[in-house]
């Protein structure tokens, strides 16, 4: 076997993706032969030469396990949680694999999670230039008007949040796709985005005046949402190729997709209902007379496991 560089071998193993095997390397806990290597680009063989990683010799390339998990809300998306909140991770017990979540849903956000021991896939579709389409329903605290729809939909200034800290910082949002599903006092609206920034669509809906009330990702590239509140299912193989041409084949052409135009006075047309969003706070819910909802509405979530 050719040598690889010692990233690529570490996320293969199945220790964590490729972006964080790079900081176990220049944090001095990767070994090759008994020496301490921290220089990014350093090349190895798995089959010739010994790797630690903080003094575990690697086994080998693991089974790649691929799950799509229904993530509740009151689930912290990381491996493990310094203040033991309760994490996605204790949904996926007993797979078998050392398996992480791609991407991130904050603890009040729920929906479609992608888990994998796959690192070279994660750091492929984590990465900025692989503009993955990403949908949700999110519902507002009340109505809109169409102007101020439309300067999320061309990309929008979001400001530094304010604090000591600024944990946030100043950022341009690239172009989004935004459809009205539900026209109500606080309305559901689908987002499609391109990139993930920290709390992006909470922060895009408050730069217009409006607090977000409730976010649920129902698409992910080429992944549809089709598992109840806190279950998960392995990925079809032709998922898993379907994940691995999305950075190039799915994205959408977002900057030229506009909303239908209203009146300020009583709203833009709803658009035609889809297969997913919450069971009893459903957008597709248009009162009696109406077709009625069909049968594949996601049921709501656990309350045993739910936090907020």
């Amino acid at each position: 076997m050719p040598p690889q560089r010692l990233q690529k071998i570490i996320a293969a193993a199945g220790i964590s993706s490729r972006r964080k095997a790079e900081e176990l390397i220049t944090q001095g806990r990767v070994s090759v032969n008994g020496q301490t290597v921290t220089e990014l680009g350093s090349k190895a063989d798995l089959e010739r030469d010994h790797i630690k990683v903080d003094g575990k010799l690697l086994q080998g390339a693991e089974r790649h396990v691929y799950l799509l998990l229904n993530k509740p809300k009151g689930y912290v998306t990381t491996v493990s949680d310094p203040e033991h909140r309760p994490t996605v991770m204790d949904l996926v017990k007993g797979v078998g694999a050392r398996i992480y979540p791609v991407g991130r849903l904050d603890w009040s956000s729920e929906g479609l999670l992608l888990l994998t021991n796959d690192g070279e896939l994660a750091s492929k579709l984590t990465r900025a230039a692989s503009h993955v389409p990403k949908t949700y329903l999110v519902k507002i605290a009340g109505r809109a008007t169409e102007e101020e729809i439309e300067k999320l939909r061309r990309g929008i200034r979001i400001g530094a949040k304010p604090g000591p800290r600024r944990l946030e910082k100043a950022i341009h949002t690239a172009p989004a796709q935004i459809s009205l599903m539900k026209n109500a006092i606080n309305p559901w609206y689908e987002v499609t985005l391109i990139e993930g920034k920290n709390r992006q669509i909470r922060r895009m809906f408050e730069e217009i005046g409006h607090h977000v009330e409730k976010i649920k990702r129902v698409r992910y590239g080429p992944l549809t949402l089709d598992v109840e509140p806190g279950q998960y299912r392995e990925l079809a193989p032709k998922e898993i190729a379907a994940l691995r041409r999305s950075d190039r084949t799915d994205r959408p052409q977002l900057a030229e997709r506009r909303g239908p135009s209203r009146s300020r006075d009583h709203g833009p047309k709803e658009r035609e209902p889809r297969n997913h969003g919450p069971k009893d706070q459903d957008p597709r819910d248009r009162g009696p007379g109406r077709e009625k909802k069909r049968n594949r509405a996601q049921s709501p979530p656990n309350k045993s496991r739910t936090g907020n």
